[in-house]
């Protein structure tokens, strides 16, 4: 069945906008880019260890070859977010998924971060470059494994036909992920922007941890505000209860993925497996529910 108004426009821009070759190219470009950010980065690295060139950021960014790997690990995470967008509206599960590997993403970046900074000499529990380092390589373990199990859940799903209802629910959030896109591309560039003044101002980044949440603070604040609204929304086209806890509760993984850029060590760490976790754990009870009501 075709759409109509409103939504024949939507599903038009959204297709054109969203298509496999804009895809594709934007991949082509993150790529070449990253790239060409990595050799610049090592040669900032080579000319400031040749007393060249300095930045206020010399001792987390410049510090040693591997923090370079940084550089092309935060563009692939800005085309990870386009995903996140594009994929929005197939489903509330697809996109916590993908929200759970950009959280994991950056987790491995920040690792390339930490690496430079540990201490051999000194004890693995004293230091908290250390320790830092022991609770992202554990935290990381985990979170592979507890995404690997929530995507398994996710693949059981069977897909629901297209119908007049659904068809209007899933246009609404193409029309948000269209809203989105500006949104993102405006956010990054005036956080880029933000950042390259405060090289050159008073004000600096003085801590990986704060580096680690520029954009992303604002990011998936943007996003909770997003979901709230994709859960407003579907309340109109289901009034399951089980639906309606899941979405709910997706809404929170977002909320817990947010609050650890506002922390530090072991709690950053923590926060972000509880989402995943509780992730998992309302999917599988909503899951359950659905086959229950399906055998009465």
């Amino acid at each position: 069945m075709k759409a109509k108004g409103w939504q024949s426009w939507v599903e038009k821009v959204f297709f054109r906008v969203f298509s496999e070759r804009n895809r594709k190219t934007i991949e082509r470009i993150t790529l070449n880019v990253s790239v060409a950010g990595f050799i610049v980065h090592l040669i900032l690295i080579l000319l400031k260890n040749y007393d060249i060139f300095h930045s206020r950021m010399d001792n987390i960014l410049l510090a040693d070859p591997i923090s370079a790997i940084y550089t092309p690990f935060s563009i692939i995470l800005i085309y990870e977010i386009y995903l996140l967008i594009h994929f929005l509206p197939r489903s509330f599960t697809s996109s916590v998924s993908k929200q759970f590997e950009i959280i994991s993403l950056i987790i491995i970046r920040r690792i390339f971060g930490e690496i430079p900074h540990i201490d051999l000499m000194a004890s693995w529990f004293t230091t908290p470059e250390n320790l830092q380092l022991i609770y992202d390589l554990v935290g990381i373990l985990i979170l592979f494994f507890l995404i690997y199990l929530f995507n398994r859940s996710r693949a059981k799903f069977v897909k629901s036909e297209l119908k007049d209802n659904l068809r209007r629910f899933v246009n609404s959030k193409r029309a948000l992920s269209l809203v989105l896109l500006p949104v993102l591309v405006f956010t990054s560039l005036y956080t880029l922007i933000s950042w390259l003044q405060s090289q050159f101002s008073g004000a600096s980044i003085t801590s990986s941890f704060h580096l680690n949440s520029i954009f992303y603070n604002e990011f998936f604040t943007i996003l909770i505000l997003a979901d709230v609204f994709i859960l407003l929304l579907s309340f109109q086209y289901t009034e399951r209860y089980s639906q309606l806890i899941r979405n709910t509760g997706f809404v929170i993984c977002t909320i817990l993925i947010r609050l650890s850029f506002s922390t530090d060590g072991l709690t950053n760490i923590a926060l972000i497996i509880s989402s995943v976790s509780f992730g998992l754990l309302v999917l599988s009870i909503y899951q359950a529910t659905e086959a229950s009501r399906k055998r009465k």
